[in-house]
């Protein structure tokens, strides 16, 4: 299991871990962007007119709504990449991740409109009647890249498992664990069953499910955090300024934020983005593909609002809430994860300049660190180090506090064996103070609001409804590309398996499963970049095309008045 892992992680460095991988993001944006002339602004007024019905015609076919189809979509991004996904960006980049989340948000916009109406456009009527699309069907059917179709199909059914499926249940058992002492199976059983019953049912009744979970949802987690926000009104003009003030330098030491390169920030930022909005992942395009709308670019106009609703406004509520608390760059008491420990040679504080500097260096990985890591021996009694020439970092902060426990909560007393700054003991827990991140960050920077200690409750609840209506989403992206595969007969395995695999995820080890979702995500996102691209002038005369209809149209309502 190690070696899959270790080997996937390798592949993971040459494709969305590669430093090639944002600059390909956004570089498509950037061009769809100017190419199509900023459709993301001139557009953005009529999309809400589409979205709310304005524009309907009878008979049309599709089914769903525009409204059903953007909260299937909706539901599918917003997720855990909106609470823990930012908490995670600022830890790794500091609040300057924001700003590249925004400029991925804004772009994404235009991908979006160019990779949801082609999909729209090469649409099928599957054997029961209803809709099918996605990247695929424009691959298959307009460019003859049969092979290039099957790969993302593939890729997007590993991802379903990887992205939608088992991540997210596993947040939510262990969140709910944590909040309230629930037993993750049983939460997971509950859950498993909820979500069969609604993906059973098809789109007509995922979308129905999805247009009355997003919009409650939306509302829960905006007026939480404005709680926080308005609390700390003060510091909401100081947490724009630290976002736009390093976007391009990189973010500086603040308290026990160690800092972080330009690079980490941009990394961060973007891959963060594309995880929180899919704008390019080519994800979304299969939810509106079942819309009810003659005109594939109708269904663009709506998906632009997606990145924006999603990570404009959702992303940079969390970002707020994290940055105007001020817990980001703190520490605090928590159990140490062995993933995020390290121990280096020598004696070194955040409290002291040299030390921040050499620190920044080698969290940074820079031509210029000088530290190494720690190879030999602390002794410990009655769970205190009482050996020095060693520092230990945990979730790149200088750890504090440090107590050693065995056996559940005995004091650890005898000599630890590190090597090459891991500690090889495994029935050793370290508790301490340092920084923290993801949804745990989150849930803390809740806590310093208006509601106090209660408004860390807020994070469980919306976590429960962010991930649940990804899962139901994307069991619908994954029917989809399994339907291209096999056809209609591979459906049904594929969504028992689905509610399988999403209740053994509640109380079982997903690390694996995260890394594959790694790869599958570039598997797909690669190939549908590249295929919108070659589909560039098509696009442009779509969207041409159905501005003289809208107009000519228009001249005749008029005209009959």
């Amino acid at each position: 299991m190690e070696a899959i892992n270790n080997f996937l992680l390798l592949l993971d460095s040459y494709l969305g871990s590669a430093a090639y991988f944002p600059y390909i993001l956004l570089g498509v944006g950037i061009f769809f962007t100017l190419y199509l002339g900023f459709p993301q602004i001139r557009f953005f007024g009529h999309a809400w007119k589409v979205v709310t019905g304005k524009f309907d015609k009878k008979g049309a076919q599709g089914d769903t709504s525009h409204f059903q189809a953007l909260s299937t979509a909706l539901s599918g991004t917003v997720g855990t990449g909106n609470i823990g996904g930012v908490a995670l960006a600022i830890f790794l980049g500091g609040p300057a991740a924001i700003f590249w989340m925004w400029i991925t948000a804004f772009l994404g916009m235009t991908t979006k409109f160019v990779e949801v109406t082609l999909s729209h456009k090469y649409r099928v009527q599957t054997e029961d009647g209803t809709m099918a699309g996605g990247p695929m069907y424009y691959m298959d059917r307009r460019l003859n890249m049969k092979w290039l179709a099957v790969i993302f199909a593939i890729a997007t059914i590993i991802s379903s498992f990887g992205t939608g499926n088992m991540p997210q249940i596993n947040n939510i058992a262990q969140s709910m664990e944590m909040s309230f002492g629930f037993e993750p199976m049983i939460v997971g059983g509950v859950l498993s069953i909820l979500l069969a019953l609604v993906i059973i049912g098809g789109i007509s009744r995922i979308a129905a499910v999805t247009s009355k979970i997003v919009p409650i949802m939306g509302v829960l987690y905006i007026l939480g955090s404005l709680s926080v926000i308005f609390f700390n009104l003060d510091q909401i003009g100081p947490s724009f300024a630290s976002i736009f003030t390093n976007a391009f330098t990189g973010s500086a030491a603040t308290g026990g934020f160690l800092g972080a390169t330009f690079a980490y920030a941009f990394n961060r930022g973007v891959n963060r983005g594309l995880f929180s909005n899919e704008a390019g992942q080519g994800s979304a395009p299969i939810a509106h593909a079942a819309a009810r709308a003659d005109e594939p670019v109708s269904e663009g106009m709506v998906s632009i609002l997606e990145p924006f609703i999603d990570t404009i406004i959702i992303c940079t509520l969390t970002g707020l809430v994290i940055l105007s608390s001020g817990v980001w760059s703190q520490k605090h008491e928590n159990t140490f994860s062995r993933t995020d420990l390290e121990i280096v040679a020598g004696n070194y504080s955040d409290a002291t300049e040299t030390d921040r500097e050499a620190l920044y260096h080698y969290l940074n990985d820079t031509d210029e660190n000088t530290i190494e890591k720690f190879t030999g021996a602390i002794q410990v009694r009655d769970g205190e180090a009482v050996s020095n020439g060693y520092t230990m970092l945990h979730a790149r902060s200088v750890a504090e506090n440090v107590r050693f426990i065995v056996a559940g909560e005995d004091p650890y007393t005898g000599t630890l064996r590190i090597e090459n700054g891991q500690l090889r003991k495994e029935d050793i827990v370290i508790i301490g103070d340092s920084l923290i991140h993801s949804a745990a960050l989150t849930s803390k920077a809740f806590s310093m609001g208006f509601l106090g200690p209660a408004g860390e409750y807020i994070v469980p609840i919306s976590l429960m409804l962010f991930a649940f209506s990804t899962a139901i989403a994307w069991s619908y992206y994954g029917d989809r590309a399994v339907i291209y595969l096999f056809g209609q007969r591979g459906v049904m395995p594929y969504r028992i398996i689905y509610v399988a695999g999403f209740f053994v995820a509640s109380f079982a080890d997903t690390t694996l499963v995260w890394t594959m979702s790694y790869v599958a995500i570039v598997l797909m996102t690669l190939p549908n970049l590249f295929g919108i691209f070659l589909l560039r002038r098509e696009m442009k005369d779509t969207v041409k095309a159905y501005w003289q209809d809208f107009d000519a149209e228009k001249s005749k309502k008029d005209a009959e008045k």
